[in-house]
């Protein structure tokens, strides 16, 4: 057995974003004259999708939404943030993710995305930033049922490596994960995967709990000792 691929978390792992949403969530649900703590943001929308985020906000204040009000919401945000995103002349990349993808292509591993934002943010991050040419494969909100922690997106994540590369045989054993949230961390090890939890969203000590292993910044990630653990 040795390290593959690496599938990354998108939002508060490659793009420190975090409080982007945290204020048009918000500012949204302040608008249908409800109130969100920081607590119930984190608890409810922190690595999982708008949709999943948006229903659990609503039922868990006694008005769940329906089909139209879920739709209408779910425009509105993405209309938001590629508002706010697009007004930005440097898009807020964590300072060492190019660097760090850099290590992981000069060891010849496969690189992926697997996020619960949407495709179209996404794939406007990764344009503008060059980073588009670095990951072989995204699974973004579209392409699975269920967000986070649901370990859908990461086997399918595997899926497409495998049909993307004939040759490449990968199995989950053989991959790694980088993640900032606990739903991140719960999908991937329920895929199988072993976890990297970089600590830009929650403290490092309550990711240690969860993750196999834990940094506060991926300039930290040591890949060769990381290797050392899968080919002992």
């Amino acid at each position: 057995m040795s390290l593959k691929a690496v599938l990354f978390d998108f939002n508060g792992v490659i793009l420190d974003d975090e409080r982007i949403h945290q204020q048009i969530v918000a500012e949204m649900i302040a608008q249908e004259d409800l109130h969100l703590s920081l607590e119930e943001f984190q608890h409810h929308c922190l690595g999982r999708s708008d949709r999943a985020c948006f229903q659990d906000i609503f039922a868990s204040q006694g008005q769940p939404l329906n089909a139209f009000q879920l739709r209408r919401l779910l425009t509105l945000k993405a209309k938001a943030y590629q508002q706010y995103l697009g007004a930005l002349e440097t898009l807020p990349l964590f300072a060492d993710v190019q660097e760090l993808v850099e290590e992981l292509l000069r060891a010849q591993l496969k690189l992926a995305i697997v996020s619960g934002a949407r495709r179209a943010e996404v794939q406007m991050v990764l344009q503008r930033t060059g980073l588009d040419r670095a990951f072989s494969v995204t699974v973004t909100s579209e392409d699975v049922k269920k967000s986070k922690p649901d370990p859908g997106g990461y086997e399918l994540a595997i899926k497409r490596l495998n049909r993307q590369f004939a040759s490449l045989n990968l199995f989950a054993d053989e991959c790694l994960a980088i993640e900032d949230s606990f739903a991140g961390i719960q999908a991937a090890k329920q895929a199988q995967i072993s976890v990297v939890g970089v600590a830009h969203t929650f403290p490092f000590h309550m990711l240690q709990r969860q993750a196999n292993w834990c940094v506060d910044y991926l300039h930290q990630i040591e890949l060769d000792r990381i290797q050392a653990m899968f080919n002992p």
